[in-house]
């Protein structure tokens, strides 16, 4: 229980610390969010608990496929909020552009034999 309490206040850590340097300097706010640091702290944790690098190997392969429609997000987020769209209705739409990216690699994945 302690280790999950452990996992739970890292990954807190993380996300308040990038929002609170984001007050302060967007871009540097912007340097700590886009390590792959959750990834990285995934892979450990993974590889701790099972000691099967072939996991993290599938893992980190997943990731990779998966960071691809997550751009989408990033990318028609600042491209709604410039159209005066508000902030709640752009997040909104972004996210279900991502989505819809999502489902698209999941559907190029399976057709692709990689998953099914």
């Amino acid at each position: 229980m302690i280790y999950y309490a452990i996992k739970v206040l890292i990954s807190a850590v993380l996300v308040v610390l990038v929002s609170e340097v984001a007050k302060r300097d967007s871009l540097l706010a912007a340097l700590v969010a886009s390590l792959p640091i959750t990834s990285v702290l995934a892979f450990i944790w993974l590889y701790w608990e099972t000691g099967d690098s072939a996991r993290v190997s599938a893992l980190s392969i997943d990731i990779l496929w998966l960071v691809i429609p997550s751009l989408a997000l990033l990318v028609a987020l600042p491209l709604f909020l410039r159209l005066e769209g508000g902030f709640w209705v752009s997040l909104r739409a972004a996210m279900v552009i991502a989505a819809e990216c999502y489902g698209l690699v999941f559907s190029l994945l399976r057709y692709l034999g990689l998953r099914t």
